[in-house]
């Protein structure tokens, strides 16, 4: 009787939290559709984007989703709106993950690993982008911001070669100089980074991070000087044959000359610097 009632307590509690989980399905769905009833007035896909936009700089992330989502299904060409999904999807991966996890992923059966959806979006911004290029090749904003996205995706070499080509179509922009010496730095090119950057500080002398990522140029070059320098190789390895030398020496210590007696505790071993064997008695 008591198992009975044990497994009829089981299954009364399975059924409650079936429920509870149908309820809250049917909740999110109902909230789902009335976030988009609530944005499906906007006709312009530019007015859902900054839209959306708005929602990002006020912290709505959730809602900001929403919209963009709505702007990238009114022109599926939409660039900035899928750049922009990708940075809403990654804030809201970063409140919801537990370490080692991304809240919100699909599966790519092509690279057979799962792809959280902020870089799905960004990937759809890189081919929105180039479409936007191939149309218009001299865009230097399009441009720069397929720079932006690559960096999104860790796409480190690509980001710079978009880079390169805003600076070279609009040389006098202080952000795309900076654009280019951050990831010249990311990449370790820190004395390439040098002059992009100081040209961005030239055109705006209150640009605060291109004045800090010049620092951290001038000292990265700086490290690679010092290693790279033949006097400091020397110095290497003259200190690591001074420590051998020492080492050796200390290995080859020989016995005290009297070797029926123990030596005093205040006398030490000392090595044999002529080469020869030492005396015995």
């Amino acid at each position: 009787m008591k198992r009975v009632a044990v497994f009829l307590m089981f299954v009364s509690l399975m059924s409650a939290c079936s429920s509870c989980n149908n309820s809250a399905a049917n909740s999110n769905a109902e909230t789902n559709a009335n976030v988009d009833s609530q944005f499906a007035n906007i006709t312009d896909a530019n007015a859902a984007l900054a839209e959306g936009k708005r929602l990002l700089d006020e912290n709505d992330t959730e809602l900001a989703i929403a919209v963009l989502r709505h702007a990238v299904k009114l022109d599926p060409d939409l660039a900035e709106g899928y750049f922009q999904l990708g940075i809403a999807y990654s804030l809201l991966e970063m409140q919801e993950r537990r370490p080692g996890e991304v809240a919100e992923t699909e599966t790519n059966s092509k690279e057979g690993r799962v792809k959280p959806k902020s870089e799905k979006a960004f990937e759809k911004a890189v081919e929105a982008y180039k479409k936007l290029l191939k149309n218009n090749a001299d865009d230097d904003a399009a441009q720069f911001n397929l720079g932006r996205t690559y960096a999104k995706l860790n796409r480190d070499e690509d980001a710079q070669d978009a880079f390169k080509k805003a600076v070279k179509l609009k040389p006098d922009d202080t952000e795309y100089q900076t654009e280019l010496g951050s990831i010249l730095i990311k990449l370790a090119r820190y004395s390439e980074a040098l002059e992009p950057l100081k040209k961005a500080i030239e055109l705006d002398e209150s640009n605060t991070r291109a004045l800090e990522l010049l620092e951290d140029a001038q000292a990265g070059r700086q490290r690679l000087n010092y290693v790279a320098t033949p006097k400091n190789a020397n110095m290497a390895n003259a200190n690591v044959n001074a420590n051998s030398a020492a080492n050796s020496n200390s290995n080859s210590a020989t016995r005290p000359s009297n070797t029926n007696s123990r030596p005093r505790p205040e006398e030490t071993r000392r090595p044999n610097t002529t080469g020869n064997r030492p005396d015995t008695e």
